[in-house]
C-alpha cells in the first residue's frame, strides 16, 4: 500500500534540505546501513526520515529488498531534482557569502571627464578588477558637480571627481595631485619658454569650462590669476575641461588644464608648466559617509593603495 499523502496546507513546508541529503545518501549507496554510516547517524532514524519523505511526496522512492534497496522510477527522477536543488542552494549560499565579503555583486562608479586622462585612474581600475573579478563595474561619465549630486542621491556608489569641490557631506579619498599647465596656441609669444609666469598671460583671452560644471575649480583658477595681479578675460567657454585644448589649437585663446590632459596631442599648441607651481588640482573619490557596501569599502581601500603608490612614484 502506498504511503498516505499528508496535509499540505499553506505555510506547511513540504520537505527539508536535511531530508534531501538523507535521500541522496541512500540513493548513492542503495543501502541504508552504508548511507547511515556516511551520514554519521544510526540506521533506524535514517529509515524513518526516508519513510517520512515518501509520505510527504505521496509515492515510494525506493524498492526495499532484504540486503539492498533500489530506486523506483519516481526515485530516479527525484534524485536528479534533489541534487539540483542542493547544488543551487549551495551556489546561492556561496554567492551570498561572496557578496557579504565584497567579492561579488556590483559597484557603480562615476567619472568626471577630466579624470580619465590620469594614469593613476587606469591603474586603480585595473588592480581592482584583478583583485575582485566577480564584481560587476558599472560606469557613468559626467562633470564633478553632477556626480556630487548623484552620490548624495545614491544614484552612483562613488565617483572620481576633480578637486577642489565642496563635498563636505561626503567621504573623500584623495587619489593623486597634479599641477595645472598653461596651454598656448601655436605662434604665441611665450611659446618658446619652458615655464611661464601666470602673470604673463594677463593680456590673453582665456578659454575656460563653464563654472557650473566645476565651480570650485573654476574659482580657484580665477583666484590664482587675481593673485598673479590680473582678472582673466574669459573670451569663450568650452563644454568640458578637456575640450578647452582643442579650442586653444583653433587659436581662440589660452587655457589652464590639469597636467594629465597633456596626453591630448593636438597640433597647433604647446603645454607649459607654471613657475612656482602657481595652481594645482587633484583627483579624489567621493562616497557616502556611511552605509557603503563591502564592495565599495574594497574599492576605497584600492584607492588608498593606489594613492600611496602614486605618491611614492612622484617622490622618486
Amino acid at each position: 500500500m502506498l504511503p498516505t499523502v499528508p496535509d499540505q496546507s499553506p505555510g506547511k513546508p513540504l520537505m527539508e534540505f536535511r531530508q534531501l541529503r538523507y535521500f541522496l545518501a541512500v540513493a548513492e549507496h542503495l543501502h541504508f546501513t552504508l548511507a547511515a554510516e556516511r551520514l554519521g547517524m544510526a540506521q533506524p532514524p535514517l529509515s524513518h526520515q526516508i519513510i517520512k519523505l515518501e509520505q510527504e511526496i505521496g509515492t515510494r522512492l525506493f524498492v526495499r529488498h532484504p540486503r539492498r534497496v533500489e530506486l523506483t522510477e519516481a526515485g530516479r527522477i527525484f534524485k536528479l531534482r534533489a541534487q539540483r536543488v542542493l547544488d543551487e542552494a549551495h551556489d546561492a549560499l556561496e554567492e551570498v557569502r561572496k557578496t557579504a565579503r565584497g567579492e561579488s555583486g556590483q559597484i557603480s562608479i562615476g567619472f568626471a571627464g577630466s579624470t580619465v586622462f590620469h594614469p593613476a585612474v587606469a591603474i586603480l581600475l585595473r588592480q581592482f578588477r584583478e583583485r575582485y573579478p566577480g564584481v560587476l563595474i558599472k560606469t557613468e561619465e559626467s562633470n564633478s558637480t553632477a556626480l556630487l549630486a548623484k552620490v548624495v542621491d545614491q544614484q552612483v556608489d562613488c565617483a572620481l571627481v576633480r578637486l577642489p569641490l565642496d563635498c563636505r557631506e561626503l567621504r573623500i579619498e584623495s587619489l593623486v595631485e597634479e599641477a595645472m599647465l598653461a596651454v598656448l596656441p601655436s605662434g604665441h609669444r611665450l611659446g618658446r619658454m619652458r615655464r611661464i609666469d601666470l602673470a604673463a598671460l594677463a593680456t590673453d583671452p582665456f578659454i575656460l569650462f563653464p563654472r557650473g560644471i566645476g565651480p570650485d575649480l573654476y574659482d580657484s583658477i580665477i583666484s590664482a590669476c587675481r593673485h598673479a595681479g590680473f582678472s582673466p578675460r574669459v573670451a569663450m567657454e568650452s563644454p568640458q575641461i578637456s575640450s578647452t585644448v582643442n579650442m586653444v589649437a583653433a587659436g581662440f585663446g589660452v587655457t589652464l588644464i590639469p597636467a594629465s590632459i597633456r596626453q591630448i596631442h593636438a597640433h597647433g599648441l604647446s603645454y607649459h608648466p607654471l613657475k612656482d607651481h602657481a595652481l594645482k588640482t587633484s583627483i579624489a573619490v567621493i562616497s557616502p559617509p556611511r552605509g557603503a557596501s563591502a564592495v565599495v569599502h574594497h574599492f576605497l581601500q584600492s584607492v588608498r593603495e593606489t594613492a600611496l603608490c602614486a605618491g611614492e612614484a612622484s617622490r622618486n
